[in-house]
């Protein structure tokens, strides 16, 4: 019995860990995205359009080279 609640504590103290992360990541890109909104125009779909070019770029860098 006192193997099983250790083994769910250290379950349950990894997956908080994995939330908290995963929770300040989202509120930090989320942040990002207002400060790139408010302060110079721009909006999520010109970063995901540049996300997308890059594969094209990076190629485009390499063949320069």
């Amino acid at each position: 019995m006192i193997f099983t609640l250790i083994i769910a504590w250290i379950v349950f103290v990894i997956l908080w860990k994995v939330i908290k992360t995963t929770f300040k990541t989202a509120v930090l890109l989320a942040a990002t995205l207002v400060i790139l909104q408010v302060g110079f125009g721009i909006t999520p779909q010109d970063i995901w359009l540049q996300i997308q070019q890059l594969p094209q770029t990076l190629s485009q860098i390499r063949s320069g080279k």
